[in-house]
């Protein structure tokens, strides 16, 4: 069961109002005893809704987590989507880029509304299971760097982090400097993936090419993880490109990696 509600970040669109939505697993009315573990999720509208998302598309998690049974709680929250406002939401740093011109990272402020505001919120109004332990965070594009950036940053209140296509060519020094200085606990885990069809200079989309820039750069944070203690994987999806489409196909792979024990 998906509902949705509106919600307000007054620190980053004052009174205007954006969709959220929350999934309860089947068990949730039949064992009102029960808590669940909570996983944020980024650019809600694409999550649960081919009707709500952006481009026709979504990540169809509702199919998955009713196949699989999994008792989780599902949180998601819709984008800015209004000009450039999605990067500077989802990005911790300021950068400037060729296509996009110069951006003002807004994601420590995102983040800050997201632990202080929105999580006590769930975890005051439903079954939640609130401790880090029991607490991820996933997104793809820019919403994969900001899940790292909650992985790093915010790491007393997230053990898990799924990022898929992450977004992390516009910042990854920031990243990698982050990293180092704000290490990870060792329960953590850090879930990264890329398609063969994106973008940041590959050479080849029928096989993992090991030179591309995206290879390299989520390798090197993987590196950072694995230093600390803390547990990555590496995906590469061969064929795969920036898209729904194909981020749903990794929905099992990401999911089984930090949610089983």
């Amino acid at each position: 069961m998906v509902k949705k509600w509106k919600v307000k970040i007054p620190t980053l669109t004052g009174e205007k109002e954006r969709r959220a939505y929350i999934y309860l697993p089947a068990s949730y009315n039949q064992e009102p005893e029960k808590r669940y573990p909570v996983m944020y999720m980024f650019d809600g509208h694409n999550v649960f809704f081919d009707a709500d998302s952006a481009f026709g598309k979504s990540w169809n998690m509702t199919s998955y987590l009713l196949w699989t049974r999994k008792n989780l709680i599902v949180v998601a929250v819709e984008c800015n989507k209004k000009g450039n406002n999605r990067l500077k939401e989802y990005s911790p740093t300021s950068f400037e880029d060729a296509k996009y011109g110069k951006i003002r990272g807004r994601g420590r402020t995102y983040m800050n509304w997201l632990v202080k505001t929105l999580k006590p919120y769930i975890d005051t109004n439903y079954r939640t299971l609130p401790d880090r332990a029991n607490t991820g965070i996933a997104g793809s594009s820019m919403g994969g760097l900001m899940s790292l950036y909650a992985a790093v940053r915010y790491n007393e209140y997230f053990s898990k982090a799924g990022c898929v296509s992450s977004a992390i060519g516009f910042c990854i020094r920031s990243v990698l400097k982050d990293m180092r200085s704000h290490p990870m606990a060792k329960d953590t885990k850090v879930y990264l993936s890329w398609g063969t069809k994106e973008a940041f200079g590959l050479l080849r989309t029928d096989r993992e090419d090991r030179s591309s820039r995206t290879c390299k750069w989520n390798r090197r944070v993987a590196a950072l993880v694995r230093e600390q203690g803390a547990a990555a994987t590496l995906y590469c999806q061969v064929g795969g490109a920036h898209c729904e489409a194909d981020w749903e196909k990794l929905v099992p792979d990401f999911m089984n990696f930090l949610w089983t024990e």
